[in-house]
């Protein structure tokens, strides 16, 4: 498989994401109710999501293309003595497990990786097939800030100051982002500083990524077309429900009988 844009993260995501813990809780319940059949993760990277799910016993096969992030993933299961996991390299546009689950996640975004309309619903057709009858594929996205959208590109504005849960180092996240409204595609070079005890830039790192923005219906109308079921629209994690001020998009669907 070639190399994956987001093996330069490997190092440096744990420390950049320790803010993301709000939706672990939501993963755990979706398993322990939906997941008997065992659990596919989609997007898996460093683990993040996996690991705690194979933790509360759940089987788990967890999937991303960047095998640099899968092997932290496993340095992270194997220092945690997790069982019931499997870690696999594979497309998510394009992958055969030769089994089915019960429950498909993709936290954190990960869907919004695919970067064309074309590549989503190749995506959505893949996970189809891993489904089990009456299986659940639950995923989150952001709701599209059009503010945030016209915003000038070349502005790297402060995201948020962080603490490495491992070292204790302080970190400090900035974002520059580029918005191209034909493709609906996003852009962000993250620059990450990294201080000292008495605030000094010890060394600068900057990570790059892309993603494509999905709007409610046009959300709505691909899960239609692929053959899905929506059962649920989730404006956070704690199911409230979607409203114009949601800052999230967490959907469930099921395969169309």
């Amino acid at each position: 498989m070639d190399a994956s844009p987001y093996d330069a993260w490997a190092d440096i995501y744990d420390a950049v994401f320790s803010y993301v813990v709000d939706d672990i809780p939501f993963y755990l319940e979706e398993a322990a109710a939906y997941g008997d059949g065992g659990v596919l993760e989609l997007g898996c990277g460093t683990g993040r999501v996996a690991i705690p799910l194979a933790l509360s016993g759940v089987s788990v096969a967890a999937m991303d293309s960047s095998a640099a992030m899968l092997a932290r993933a496993r340095e992270k299961a194997r220092a945690a003595a997790v069982k019931n996991l499997t870690l696999v390299q594979a497309d998510m546009r394009d992958f055969d497990l030769q089994r089915k689950f019960s429950l498909v996640i993709i936290p954190f975004r990960g869907f919004l990786s695919l970067l064309s309309a074309h590549d989503q619903i190749a995506a959505l057709r893949a996970i189809k097939r891993h489904l089990l009858p009456g299986g659940r594929l639950a995923l989150d996205i952001f709701v599209p800030d059009l503010n945030m959208l016209v915003q000038e590109g070349d502005v790297p504005f402060h995201f948020r100051d962080v603490t490495d849960p491992e070292s204790g180092k302080r970190l400090v996240i900035w974002n520059q982002s580029a918005y191209d409204a034909f493709s609906q595609v996003m852009t962000i070079r993250t620059a990450i500083e990294d201080l000292d005890d008495n605030g000094i830039v010890r060394r600068k790192l900057y990570r790059d990524f892309a993603l494509r923005y999905i709007f409610r219906w046009e959300m709505s109308h691909l899960l239609s077309a692929c053959g899905y079921d929506i059962l649920h629209l989730y404006g956070d994690f704690r199911k409230s429900e979607f409203t114009p001020e949601s800052p999230e998009m967490i959907w469930i669907a099921t395969p169309s009988a």
